[in-house]
């Protein structure tokens, strides 16, 4: 007879592979991209698919297939993978049963990819705690993505997941992305590594939800001892950018030299020329905003790119090459995200010189 632990772990796997459970997890995965041509395809043979998938994870005959890569400027250089879309579905199928587990786990001010938070929430708590305390500073990890050892990564999953078939299938998930980072890569060594660190697994590809997911796993420990340990009020983390702000300078050096030691036995690490406590009223560069105790400014970058993103949009409907209702949304989603910042001049300014598409009555 299996035990209680035995029973619920045999559940969360059944879970997982429950048709309903698919059949929400495709819904999730096909927001926003009902137009591209794979999904278009899955959605035709929509009951046959998610039945085909349901078959293949309960027979653990399901393997992933090979990523889509792809590079974007925005503003820096990135690697986008994007997985297909039957793994799409799988992916946002286990997260809708593990993420519950994990997210009682994690602290309020961590605000990436979940519900209730993000970048904007992420920016006011910023700016709360700016306003309270006298000194802010920022830690920025160095690739944090292609640096995620899977070693690690798995064993924290499993001090929290007792399931064999679904850290099967996380090992699966895991392996599928092995390499696909390699080149964004490069290598550290951190005091005690051999030859054979050089081969430890390592990296989430930009563009899955379980990667989005798995950062904030993976970095939750080091919230924990953050907020925990060292006791610090003012920390703000989304991804891998983080802030801490306090009154003592001093105190926050020693905290600066703790968190470094803390992601180095996650085996990351942070840029170097990065500043030592800082006034607030110097104003902080954080997503994509300089933050300021009294009032937010866009980061001259992202008032470049979205002006030239703007007017290619605005180009493109005059020309019919893209919808108006597609114009609209792209020029009020802009909108929407830069009055979190002082930007009335700006927006005014800027949208003025867009050509607004005619629209044949």
């Amino acid at each position: 007879m299996r035990s209680g632990a035995a029973r619920g772990a045999a559940i969360m796997y059944d879970q997982i592979c429950a048709f309903d459970n698919l059949y929400t997890a495709y819904r999730a995965a096909r927001r926003g991209k009902r137009h591209q041509p794979e999904v278009a395809a899955f959605e035709f043979n929509l009951e046959a698919e998610l039945l085909q998938l349901r078959d293949e994870l309960r027979t653990h005959t399901y393997r992933p297939g090979p990523y889509h890569s792809f590079y974007i400027h925005e503003p820096k250089r990135r690697l986008i993978s994007a997985a297909p879309f039957r793994d799409r579905v799988v992916h946002h199928a286990l997260c809708q049963i593990i993420e519950p587990i994990f997210e009682r786990r994690f602290i309020g001010d961590s605000y990436a990819n979940r519900v209730g938070k993000g970048t904007h929430r992420a920016l006011d708590r910023c700016t709360q705690f700016m306003r309270r305390f006298k000194y802010v500073m920022p830690l920025d990890v160095v690739q944090f993505f292609p640096s995620v050892d899977h070693t690690m990564l798995r064993g924290i999953l499993a001090r929290a997941i007792h399931d064999g078939d679904t850290l099967g299938l996380i090992d699966l998930i895991l392996q599928s992305g092995e390499g696909v980072l390699a080149d964004d890569y490069d290598m550290v060594w951190f005091p005690g590594d051999d030859l054979p660190a050089a081969a430890r697994p390592r990296g989430l590809p930009i563009g899955n939800l379980t990667s989005q997911f798995w950062a904030n796993v993976y970095l939750n420990e080091f919230d924990q001892f953050a907020k925990r340990r060292l006791g610090i009020v003012g920390y703000v983390r989304y991804v891998d950018d983080i802030v801490v702000c306090g009154d003592d300078p001093a105190r926050l050096r020693a905290w600066h030299a703790a968190l470094i030691a803390r992601l180095a036995a996650l085996r990351l690490i942070v840029h170097s020329r990065q500043p030592q406590p800082r006034p607030v009223g110097e104003g902080l560069p954080f997503l994509g905003f300089t933050v300021y105790p009294t009032h937010r400014r866009l980061k001259r970058r992202k008032v470049i790119y979205a002006g030239r993103r703007l007017t290619d949009v605005s180009r493109r409907a005059s020309q019919r090459a893209l919808s108006v209702s597609a114009w609209r949304a792209c020029v009020q989603a802009w909108i929407a995200h830069a009055r979190h910042g002082d930007t009335w001049g700006l927006r005014r300014a800027l949208l003025r010189r867009l050509v607004i598409p005619h629209v044949p009555a």
